[in-house]
């Protein structure tokens, strides 16, 4: 009994090596932010993070059967699976015959596009996305808008024009709260916890308030602007040109909304009236991102008082949203043989055919409530009467696409173009060891975790500025954004390993 206890100890780090491997091959970054995270709970697959390497006993994992051998074939499929496929679905060119495909082709190395000095300093990389252009025209909108403000509301007798120092200064005062995540950046000069003597001798507290009175990205709408984001949308304009210059990405991507909610100090020192009381985000935000190293190549704003037939309003809880969205990120990304994994709301396979037209290459999960479903074959989204064995799975194809129905703890059904169908993959488990699975579940498996730890760490770091205006708002979320991005940068230059 001792010999077979120790058995499985010496087993356990083994099977987390393997683990980390695999994960490290489907390009995955383990280093968001520099730093191992705690794993999160939110992925039902896949457990690699540092609390998994033990094999105590109080783990909550309670399966029995053994595990299989990585590499085995695959497992012998259940009673519905011998099913012959019904006639609409044969019809509609879907078959349980399976066949092996190469994946899409992939040369680029992907990286930062330009060499960074070693004495540069972390202001250098995040003024690659902001440099002086862009904050010398936020200088002379802000004084635009002052001098415009005063003309019709009366004189201000405490105002100054900005200077493009002050501008920084201001930032970086705003900035400061995604670091201490006080609640209100004027905690810098009080005499509390969040106070900071030094920062306050920058700019006095009544200085800091008429900036953030007049503060302006676009001072007035011009004649020919409809666009309800017209007072920030130059400045999400020159971002996303920033982005593309600066970084070339890796093949695997993730589409997802990423965690803007309210702050953890905001929500656990307010009560629950203010929290009743707190207005709600009147836009979404997507992101495409670079999977290998969390660079966040593309963002997406879409205001929910949109009006006409694309407006959110108009399309909320729609596959018709998810997919114009999953257009718009990924419009950049046609004939790069990306491959992009997406939730269960931008999962289709008319958006997925359509990608693939254009050399784009997807996986995704799919669920029958958030899904648009059309054109999959009924048998395949129907759960059998029996639940079968755990890491059973059953594959239908039509062209490149595989439809793929596995079972662990309850069905996980996905759709790709990305991945062989015949290819198989593991997910590895702390106690139970290995599931087999299609190499497509173990990719997703994957990418998941890597979500909900990005998010764990990303969301702690958004400027805590909540302003009621939504530009406002929106510019502050992508000042965050390119904060990350520069972060990532500095992090993959010599300049991090000389001034760290």
């Amino acid at each position: 009994m001792a010999e077979g206890g120790g058995g499985a100890r010496r087993r356990a780090p083994a099977l987390l090596e393997a683990a980390r491997a695999r994960y490290e091959s489907l390009h995955i970054s383990d280093d968001v932010f520099g730093e191992s995270g705690p794993d999160s709970g939110g992925n039902p697959f896949y457990s690699t993070s540092a609390a998994s390497r033990s094999s105590s006993a109080a783990s909550s994992d309670d399966e029995r059967e053994p595990p299989g051998p990585a590499g085995a074939a695959p497992p012998p499929p259940c009673a519905s699976d011998a099913q012959e496929p019904e006639e609409d679905e044969a019809g509609a060119g879907w078959s349980a015959t399976l066949r092996d495909r190469p994946p899409p082709h992939f040369e680029d190395t992907g990286g930062p596009t330009r060499k960074m000095p070693p004495s540069a300093s972390a202001v250098d990389f995040f003024q690659l996305f902001v440099p002086d252009n862009v904050l010398k025209n936020m200088v002379v909108q802000t004084n635009m808008y002052a001098k415009k403000f005063q003309e019709r509301f009366g004189s201000d007798g405490a105002w100054v024009e900005v200077t493009l120092t002050e501008m920084k200064a201001f930032l970086g005062y705003m900035i400061s709260t995604s670091i201490s995540h006080c609640e209100s950046v004027l905690s810098i000069w009080s005499g509390g916890f969040y106070s900071n003597h030094s920062l306050a001798l920058v700019m006095s507290q009544a200085r800091f308030e008429k900036i953030l009175k007049y503060f302006h990205v676009v001072a007035f709408r011009s004649s020919q602007t409809t666009h309800g984001l017209y007072k920030v949308q130059p400045f999400l304009d020159s971002l996303q040109s920033s982005f593309d210059s600066a970084f070339r990405p890796s093949q695997t991507q993730v589409l997802h909304e990423p965690l803007i909610d309210e702050d953890p100090v905001f929500i656990a020192t307010c009560t629950e009236r203010e929290l009743r009381k707190r207005k709600k985000r009147k836009f979404s935000l997507w992101v495409r991102q670079c999977s290998s190293t969390g660079f966040i190549i593309q963002i997406y704003v879409h205001l929910k008082e949109g009006g006409g037939p694309d407006g959110l309003d108009a399309l909320k809880n729609k596959p018709q949203l998810h997919s114009m969205v999953a257009r718009s990120l990924c419009r950049n990304a046609a004939g790069k043989n990306y491959i992009i994994f997406t939730g269960p709301s931008i999962t289709s396979l008319t958006l997925f055919e359509e990608f693939e037209k254009q050399g784009i290459y997807c996986c995704g999960l799919l669920s029958a409530r958030k899904s648009d479903c059309t054109g999959l074959p009924l048998s395949m989204l129907t759960n059998p009467a029996t639940p079968p064995a755990r890491g059973q799975y059953q594959i239908k194809m039509k062209g490149n696409m595989s439809l793929i129905c596995w079972y662990n703890k309850g069905h996980f059904r996905f759709l790709t173009n990305a991945y062989s169908p015949v290819q198989q993959g593991v997910i590895i488990k702390r106690k139970s060891g290995e599931i087999p699975c299609p190499l497509a579940v173990e990719a997703f498996a994957a990418h998941l975790s890597y979500i909900c730890r990005y998010d764990d760490k990303y969301s702690k770091y958004f400027i805590s500025h909540k302003p009621n205006k939504t530009w406002q708002q929106v510019f502050w979320f992508a000042i965050s954004i390119a904060i990350n991005n520069a972060y990532i940068l500095y992090k993959m230059s010599d300049a991090y390993h000389v001034k760290r």
